[in-house]
């Protein structure tokens, strides 16, 4: 398999569950606003729209979107648990894949253009702080999204809340999600990713 990535964009949860799923994989690494990949190809005959993750499996077939690729892996790897494989406890997980995706990568994305004005980021903003709200009351008596069980859906939680410091947004206001953060940042193959993206 390959992962074509960008440091620190979403595509770093799918390699973060490359990793913790103890999977064979290579990385591309593409530059996302020239769109060619490491080796020179034009990324967009890989995914089409330009944008990362991407997984290639071994039989040439390409899998777009973080949540999709995700929850590939688990289901790759069943053994390393990181989605429940039956009953309501996997839609739960998969719930949170949907949440993250729609209701905090989604809505961020703004931020990240230079010319919004604080005007236009304060609705934005104040969207963010009502779905941190919510995290912040789960997190106050859960470990993980799914209580005591790590899965695919805290490594994309992971990843995007990271963004919210470099968007003004300071978690110090969620001290649990906070706390959240320090626990997914000490595995192991999560340090092994941040470090081969450069931020370690």
């Amino acid at each position: 398999m390959k992962l074509y990535y960008a440091p620190g964009a979403c595509s770093q949860a799918s390699h973060m569950a490359l990793r913790e799923a103890g999977l064979d994989f290579q990385l591309e690494k593409v530059d996302l606003r020239k769109k060619i990949t490491a080796s020179g190809d034009d990324y967009r005959k890989i995914n089409p729209l330009g944008y990362v993750p991407a997984l290639e499996l071994d039989d040439g077939v390409v899998i777009t979107e973080g949540p999709a690729i995700m929850q590939f892996i688990a289901d790759h790897a069943p053994a390393a648990g990181l989605l429940p494989t039956e009953g309501t406890a996997r839609y739960r997980a998969i719930s949170w894949l949907n949440f993250i995706a729609t209701e905090l990568h989604k809505t961020c994305s703004p931020l990240f253009s230079p010319t919004l004005t604080e005007e236009q980021r304060a609705p934005v903003i104040e969207r963010l702080a009502v779905r941190l709200d919510r995290l912040e009351l789960l997190f106050k008596t859960n470990s993980y999204l799914l209580g005591a069980q790590f899965s695919v859906a805290d490594l994309y939680l992971f990843v995007i809340t990271g963004w919210f410091g470099h968007m003004n947004i300071p978690l110090k206001k969620w001290p649990h999600i906070e706390r959240f953060r320090e626990v997914v940042a000490a595995r192991p193959a999560v340090q092994a990713a941040l470090e081969a993206e450069g931020f370690l």
